[in-house]
């Protein structure tokens, strides 16, 4: 890939937003690689190989992007995403669409690094997989200590017959300040999905996390799981919902929350309705505090009850 003169600077500040976010940088720069990388809405550079088309267009601040993926396509390396913003304060906007074909095996790893001031972050994003392709989705966010962002992102995704759809959404290196994500999945015949989304709120952040998984499809299987740490003044809300819409589908949804702090407002709604008879769905839920033995086993080691409650849940969110 080549790095425009004209961002060059820009650039290297990415860099170290990427490097927080858990990302590679020399991944991105590689020829041999699907990447897309955008600072605020600037697209700094991008790179593509055979059989993937993406096309880019900036209009009236939105960042617009579609990845066509032809049949057939297997690749060995992941397809890098690097979104950032660098200003103390602003709005972002990416709209992203994504055609995969059939028998198609593909995995994204994205990084999103928001390291200063207050920003708006609005994603939008569609993604439609053809038949018998298997796609891997793993989004790891990096936002600021001292103002938080508002995220605001909605993910849908069409699964096609006998495809897999596995998402990761993590977000526990640092403060998630106002979030919002709502994800929707729909499943076609004897196709699987699995949403996962891992959170850490501190001080006085809003968190608010949707999944919903439609078992359209005979034969069809989905899992929304849920893990938030909250604490201080953090509030959040959890809702999975699970709709059993064809026979022999099954569908399981699962919240664990975990509270620290006199000042935590947490909950979790599970929804599951079954609409074929013939269709199986099951949810798991929890709401409570850290696990009083392993606090103090910990502590027995010698740490102090802080140093103790982060390595559990760093263990939980891992």
């Amino acid at each position: 890939m080549n790095i425009e003169k004209n961002y060059a600077k820009e650039f290297e500040m990415i860099e170290k937003a990427y490097e927080q976010a858990g990302g590679d940088v020399s991944s991105l720069l590689s020829k041999d690689i699907v990447s897309l990388i955008i600072s605020g809405d600037k697209v700094l550079g991008k790179n593509t190989v055979e059989g993937i088309h993406l096309n880019v267009e900036t209009s009236e601040g939105v960042v617009n992007y579609e990845m066509i993926i032809e049949d057939g396509v297997k690749l060995d390396k992941p397809i890098h995403l690097c979104v950032g913003f660098l200003r103390n304060q602003g709005e972002q906007y990416i709209n992203a669409k994504y055609k995969i074909g059939n028998n198609c095996d593909i995995k994204f790893l994205s990084h999103c690094s928001f390291p200063f001031g207050k920003i708006h972050h609005k994603m939008d994003s569609e993604m439609i997989i053809g038949e018998n392709s298997v796609v891997f989705m793993e989004d790891e966010h990096f936002h600021n200590e001292k103002d938080g962002i508002f995220l605001e992102t909605s993910y849908y995704t069409k699964v096609g017959k006998n495809s897999v759809f596995d998402s990761r959404f993590k977000l526990t290196k640092s403060r998630a300040g106002k979030l919002k994500i709502d994800m929707f999945v729909d499943l076609d015949e004897s196709s699987k999905a699995l949403l996962e989304s891992k959170v850490w709120g501190k001080k006085d952040d809003e968190l608010e996390i949707r999944e919903i998984v439609n078992l359209n499809g005979e034969y069809s299987s989905g899992i929304a799981k849920s893990y938030i740490f909250a604490q201080d003044s953090t509030k959040a809300e959890v809702v999975n919902e699970a709709y059993g819409n064809a026979p022999y589908s099954k569908g399981h949804i699962e919240c664990t929350e975990i509270s620290k702090g006199s000042n935590v407002n947490i909950s979790t709604i599970p929804i599951l309705r079954v609409k074929n008879d013939l269709s199986e769905l099951t949810h798991e839920a929890s709401v409570g505090r850290v696990n009083p033995q392993q606090l103090e086993t910990l502590m027995a080691k010698g740490l102090d009850e802080d140093e103790a409650t982060e390595l559990i849940i760093k263990g939980i969110l891992k």
